[in-house]
């Protein structure tokens, strides 16, 4: 079971490790510390968070184009094992750096939490660095061979001649950047880490979908041609300067991107002949140990599988008890699961599947976050000055791409955040889950989440970009209920739309350690959703296949939204009429991504402090 911890009035030493008070001479004779040695040396720990941040970007030339910098654009990152291991080891050393350099006693809060934070992350990246080789290099949700395009395409801007050179220098650079991805996969193959059977057809799809039309093979543009072509003619430049840059494009796609791609599906293919449809990670070597790495690293708990898995049963069926209410509000007689074959059968839950019903969803989504915008002052103090928009996934990924997914603002500004909506197959995108989706991807969801916490003044930038998982995607878990709270939802349907999306994750509870823990196929986990969620047959399979490629990750959302609305609870209990949900917000949100725990605190502190 979860282990809920009750918030204590009493908030002692909740941001850093302390001795008890007691009445010994040796604690009576320290030293008092001075506001000014405060923060001075809270200053000094910001200014060399901020160096080593520097440098940690100076070694991403992508991660520098990601921010919206225009530096390194002809470069692509160093992807070799021996690049990981030396980052791994710097970021120990600079740990170790750190615990020489300063003491938490003598930071102010914020420093306090940034030590800790550093700490934290250290810590995590020595607990899962041993298995690095577990990690699959590529999958069909996320890999390589379908980030750079998407990476090309959305974040690589092409203002000026120089910028389309940068590109070109890119693809150019390609060839050696798959070429490291490619080592490491063999590795791991050499070392029994392969994937499912099932994968690799999917791989091999999506890589002959980037080299797919000119200048690969005769007919239509492939998808980079087709983006750098399109960025080309936008400038305002000589014909004939763009006429020789669109040559050198071709050139570099021909003689570096397809023979890598080609490569790629030659490994792919081989692979293929020798994988299993063996699902989980228990068939990897230490593969009981690295799934609980997983758990623990995603969770940021230490939750074990098997009380990951209870808590999923037991939420799935208090979830179905409040499905039940509501089937009952709209008068339908049936089960549970007849209720779930009505939503996935009957057309008035789908727009049609084509463009016209791809342009009505695009169109309520929008209009779902254009409402969210105009209320945000009733919820939060802080709010992102950052834009969003709603995106339809491009075509070229959206066979592997998730369902929905969201992508952070440029730090600039210039590049808003951007909700991305998968419209391949509409069926699949129902409309009765339209709000729930929206608001857990955009407003009040992940752009509230990221984009404050990029945004957010005097604290060091590794905190900006802070990634546990458990934080970030329980926050817009959570998000899908406050406007429940507003009475937002517009009808019924609406509202079951937003206990699908609960019990959607509440399942996933379930499966993701079924299928890593306790040995489950893969269509048992698909049966257990069928039977338990109503998402429609193919988004299941979909879900399924996810997670069988990325254990432990589909766990953090909701043992993070359980989290947060306990927190939320017992701040109502303790503080009463006090209780302000824009300042509980605020202290969720105003200290960028933190472990479970520290959030607690967080939380604790501010509880002790209104009353």
């Amino acid at each position: 079971m979860l282990k809920h911890l009750t918030i204590s009035v009493f908030v002692g030493a909740l941001l850093v490790s302390c001795s008890p008070a007691d009445n010994s001479k040796q604690d009576r004779k320290k030293p008092e510390i001075s506001k000014t040695q405060i923060a001075t040396q809270s200053q000094d720990l910001n200014d060399w968070f901020a160096a080593r941040t520097a440098e940690d970007l100076a070694r991403s030339p992508m991660l520098q184009t990601y921010l919206g910098h225009k530096t390194a654009q002809g470069k692509l990152d160093d992807v070799s094992q021996a690049a990981l291991d030396e980052q791994y080891e710097i970021g120990q050393q600079n740990i170790a750096d750190m615990h020489k350099l300063f003491a938490p006693d003598k930071l102010d809060r914020q420093g306090k939490i940034s030590y800790r934070l550093f700490e934290y992350n250290g810590g995590v990246a020595k607990t899962d660095h041993p298995f690095v080789g577990h990690q699959y290099v590529f999958n069909h949700m996320s890999g390589p061979h379908s980030e750079f395009p998407t990476f090309m395409v959305n974040f690589h801007k092409v203002e000026t001649i120089a910028d389309a050179q940068g590109y070109i220098a890119r693809l150019g650079a390609a060839k050696r950047y798959f070429a490291q991805y490619q080592t490491r996969a063999e590795a791991q193959v050499e070392n029994g880490i392969v994937l499912p059977k099932f994968v690799y057809g999917k791989l091999i799809a999506a890589s002959e979908n980037i080299i797919a039309g000119e200048p690969f093979s005769d007919g239509h543009d492939s998808p980079l041609y087709a983006d750098i072509k399109a960025k080309i003619n936008k400038l305002d430049a000589p014909q004939a300067d763009k006429h020789a840059l669109l040559v050198q494009a071709g050139q570099a796609l021909a003689t570096s991107l397809g023979p890598a791609y080609e490569n790629l599906i030659t490994m792919f293919e081989a692979h293929e002949k020798i994988a299993t449809d063996d699902d989980g990670a228990w068939k990897h070597p230490d593969g009981a140990a690295y799934y609980n790495s997983r758990l623990r690293t995603y969770t940021t708990t230490d939750l074990s599988a098997e009380e990951i898995h209870e808590i999923g049963l037991k939420e799935v069926a208090r979830i179905q008890g409040e499905m039940r209410q509501i089937m009952q509000q709209v008068k339908f007689e049936g089960s549970l699961q007849e209720f779930y074959s009505f939503l996935r059968t009957d057309a008035r839950f789908t727009f049609s599947n084509d463009d016209a019903g791809r342009a009505q969803y695009m169109a309520g989504a929008t209009a779902v976050i254009d409402d969210m915008k105009g209320r945000l002052d009733d919820l939060f103090i802080t709010k992102p000055k950052a834009d969003m928009i709603v995106k339809r996934v491009e075509p070229f990924r959206e066979a592997t791409a998730f369902f929905a997914f969201y992508n952070l603002p440029s730090q600039d500004g210039s590049r808003p955040g951007t909700y991305f909506i998968n419209l391949k197959d509409v069926r699949d995108q129902p409309i009765y889950l339209m709000q729930a989706l929206a608001y857990h991807e955009g407003i009040p969801g992940h752009h509230m989440q990221l984009a404050i916490a990029m945004e957010l003044e005097n604290i060091p930038e590794f905190r900006k970009r802070g990634l546990h998982t458990a934080y970030i995607e329980g926050w817009a878990l959570y998000a899908e209920s406050v406007p429940a709270e507003l009475g937002l939802y517009t009808d019924p349907y609406s509202d079951f739309g937003r206990l699908s999306m609960e019990i959607f994750r509440a399942a996933r509870l379930v499966v993701d350690t079924g299928l890593h823990a306790k040995k489950w196929t893969r269509e048992q986990a698909v049966q257990y959703m069928l039977e338990n969620i109503p998402n429609t047959e193919s988004s299941i399979r979909g879900e399924i296949d996810r997670y069988i490629v990325w254990p432990g990750q589909a766990t953090a959302y909701k043992i993070g939204m359980i989290k947060i609305g306990d927190l939320k609870k017992s701040a109502q209990i303790e503080l009463g009429d006090k209780f302000d949900i824009r300042e509980f917000h605020d202290v969720v949100l105003a200290n960028g991504s933190v472990p479970l725990s520290i959030l607690e605190e967080l939380v604790a502190e501010w509880v002790a402090s209104e009353k």
